[in-house]
């Protein structure tokens, strides 16, 4: 038996695809489904009222989309995390759900045990990315101006510690847990790596230590 279980909900205006969703998280044992919204503000009511530990939410919804909703959410103070699950590979779709804060970007045609797989990873509070967006990231940030690597950035000791634990997809929260440290010191840390590294999503960091590091 899992020792936990993560409360997800779902937020998509396709019924179709809701129950698909709602079948997939059902299918992993770590998790728990516990509601699903047609729309941004529906979804926005739902997560006040449920606290869920997950959001699944699509990113095109007509009226309040999804970025407007991600927004919300975390204006809201909630702590869920929020994987956009999604049809869209598009660059500026991808980088400003990242950078408003989505702890993941998924295609929805990904093969349904690889989505199974992921929630599973971003229910352990990892950092979760289709194949193809992590390389669409990539290349997105070799056009920015982000230094080549962790002394030419000047990381300290511990910002670069923090960046290779990023880099294997933990959350602040698995972070502050790894180095015996509280979250709070943690987000500040990240704080001024990202400042340093000219990056604006701690997902980029990620990537960028991938290909840096």
């Amino acid at each position: 038996m899992t020792a936990y279980h993560n409360r997800v909900i779902i937020i998509d205006d396709h019924p179709l695809f809701r129950k698909g969703a709602a079948d997939l998280v059902k299918m992993e044992g770590s998790l728990e489904f516990v509601g699903e919204a047609a729309s941004g503000e529906e979804g926005i009511k739902l997560a006040l009222a449920q606290n869920p530990d997950l959001i699944l939410l699509d990113l095109n919804m007509k009226g309040m989309d999804g970025l407007e909703t991600l927004k919300a959410l975390r204006s809201n103070g909630g702590d869920a995390r929020v994987i956009m699950l999604t049809v869209s590979d598009d660059e500026s779709d991808v980088v400003s759900a990242l950078r408003a804060g989505a702890d993941g970007y998924l295609l929805k045609d990904m093969e349904p045990e690889d989505i199974v797989k992921e929630l599973h990873r971003a229910g352990q509070g990892h950092i979760v990315l289709s194949d193809s967006i992590s390389q669409l990231i990539a290349l997105s940030l070799r056009d920015e101006s982000a230094p080549d690597d962790a002394d030419e950035a000047g990381l300290t000791t511990r910002e670069t510690e923090i960046l290779m634990l990023i880099s294997t997809g933990m959350s602040n929260k698995l972070i502050a847990r790894e180095l015996g440290i509280v979250e709070g010191t943690v987000k500040v840390h990240v704080k001024h790596l990202l400042r340093k590294l000219s990056l604006r999503s701690r997902v980029e960091a990620a990537v960028w230590a991938v290909e840096h590091m």
